[in-house]
């Protein structure tokens, strides 16, 4: 399996699916790079490499003790964009990788950037629009019994607890094996990372076309909190609504957001 390797030697798995312009993918929490799978290969199947990363702490990729911040996770992101020497990136995060995304920005700029595509995204700053209350409960759930929680949050993540909702069981278990991939220290303090880490002066370094797209019935990362803000922090963003969609890109959501994203990356 392929791996890049940090300056604090971590080693980070990868995907590389297809050749072409990069689009690089970062996943949400508490997940690996398994859940980018139908996005990766629809990006290869359109002329585009598609690839995708395990963050550190969970997948295939090392558990380190230390690390399990959003600047560490940007630098590993950067590590393998420029390991691999990727330039004219699509840039795609979801959730907590759309806050990977944006402070990798922050901090190392857009010279190996075309495009970015934050979807359900973290910033500009949770802990400012929600209780504190509401991630304390995320780690008793992950210090506690993080099995049980992770089957338990796979349904507000993909909607399943609304009013005639299609469940899918599949996509449950799906969801808590990727989880219980991640190890458990990085998992709690992952938690920290998404909701406290502040992205303000990240944004309107973005200065490429950017993508914002958000449904407005997320019950995690909440539209009101993150999506509007978001769009108006950087300089060329388009904001893009789901009407009912939830957190977890998946069945019309997906479809629609899939569709959204080949014509974004292909302008």
């Amino acid at each position: 399996m392929p791996y890049i390797t940090t300056n604090d030697g971590v080693r980070i798995f990868y995907k590389d699916w297809g050749t072409g312009q990069p689009v690089v993918f970062s996943h949400g929490w508490p997940l690996t790079a398994d859940v980018w799978d139908n996005q990766l290969r629809l990006v290869a199947e359109h002329g585009f490499r598609g690839l995708a990363h395990d963050r550190r702490g969970g997948g295939r990729s090392d558990q380190p003790w230390n690390g399990n911040d959003m600047d560490t996770y940007a630098d590993d992101l950067a590590a393998l964009l420029d390991t691999l020497d990727l330039r004219d990136v699509v840039l795609v995060g979801h959730s907590t990788g759309g806050g990977e995304v944006t402070r990798y920005i922050g901090r190392h700029g857009t010279s190996r950037v075309d495009k970015v595509v934050l979807a359900s995204a973290v910033p500009p700053h949770m802990a400012a629009s929600m209780p504190i209350e509401v991630f304390d409960e995320i780690r008793e759930g992950v210090a506690g019994d993080r099995s049980q929680y992770y089957r338990e949050l796979a349904l507000p993540f993909y909607g399943f607890n609304r009013p005639d909702a299609q469940v899918s069981q599949g996509a449950i278990d799906a969801f808590w094996m990727w989880s219980m991939q991640v190890g458990v220290k990085s998992a709690f303090e992952c938690v920290r990372a998404f909701s406290e880490t502040d992205f303000t002066e990240d944004l309107p370094r973005i200065d490429v076309p950017t993508l914002v797209a958000h449904g407005d019935d997320d019950q995690i990362v909440p539209f009101e909190a993150s999506a509007p803000k978001t769009a108006r922090l950087i300089p060329d963003a388009t904001l893009q609504v789901y009407p009912g969609a939830p957190h977890g890109i998946r069945g019309d959501y997906e479809q629609a957001f899939n569709a959204d994203l080949l014509t974004f990356i292909a302008k």
